[in-house]
């Protein structure tokens, strides 16, 4: 089975960036084939990681949600809606060297999002035993945590940035987290863009009143603004990068 490593916390707050780095981390280190899960409808993990994406569970939704209202329905007689959903996910699967990308996206037309977090829960669990781990990038808040999509991980990491609010987020989920009797080995916390990577006061007020483990701080990098506003990837940033550096400190006291 694979080891399952999932990242949640409130938007904006550098949760793709987290994973994208922690992807290739991972296969830096040779614990490969690694899954990353974009569970965000509002997909970029492959814009972190500098993959091509062809087709998210959004599309798929879309397109079955299509042939059922069509005057020609292309799902196969014989195949139920399910089964034509399994072989329609061969190709939302894209296909690394080191690790593959399975995308959530945003259906484009009306209509809930049961159906396709039904899609990545079964595909989750179906993909669990075929890959060493699996990187998951949930999207901002508690929905997938509370609807049970992610049934459970061996470690959950936190990323808020040095607001109350973030801390207040990140602090909620933890608790919903235990509330929810998930089968979890850790849950650790990640404060992101601190200014020269130190933590004033107040946030670190905030952090032990949800009595949050704190497994690091990352630093304001102002290569990561450069790379995002001219669309490179993240995961191309110098290994000598501030942010890099304080990652890779991190993640090495994890022990993943």
């Amino acid at each position: 089975m694979a080891k399952i490593i999932a990242v949640a916390g409130k938007g904006g707050t550098g949760k793709t960036t987290f994973c994208g780095l922690l992807v290739q981390y991972l296969a830096k280190a040779g614990k490969t084939p690694i899954l990353a899960v974009d569970a965000d409808p509002n997909s970029n993990l492959n814009e972190v990681l500098g993959v091509q994406l062809e087709t998210t569970l959004g599309d798929v939704r879309e397109e079955i949600a299509t042939a059922e209202n069509a005057s020609i329905n292309p799902i196969p007689l014989g195949m139920s809606k399910q089964e034509y959903a399994d072989f329609k996910m061969a190709g939302a699967l894209a296909e690394g060297t080191d690790f593959d990308l399975l995308a959530m996206g945003k259906p484009q037309g009306k209509g809930c999002y049961c159906f396709v977090n039904d899609i990545l829960k079964t595909q989750i669990d179906k993909f669990s035993k075929s890959y060493a781990y699996m990187v998951v990038d949930n999207e901002a808040g508690m929905e997938h945590i509370s609807r049970g999509v992610l049934p459970s991980a061996d470690t959950i990491i936190l990323v808020s940035d040095c607001s109350a609010r973030g801390i207040q987020a990140v602090g909620r989920i933890a608790e919903m987290i235990k509330d929810l009797k998930m089968k979890v080995n850790s849950v650790q916390l990640v404060v992101n863009r601190a200014p020269n990577g130190i933590l004033n006061e107040g946030t670190k007020a905030e952090i032990e009143k949800y009595n949050l483990t704190l497994a690091g701080v990352l630093p304001q990098d102002d290569s990561v603004y450069e790379y995002d506003s001219n669309g490179q990837p993240l995961v191309d940033l110098p290994d000598d990068s501030p942010v890099k550096k304080a990652f890779r400190e991190i993640v090495d006291k994890l022990d993943l």
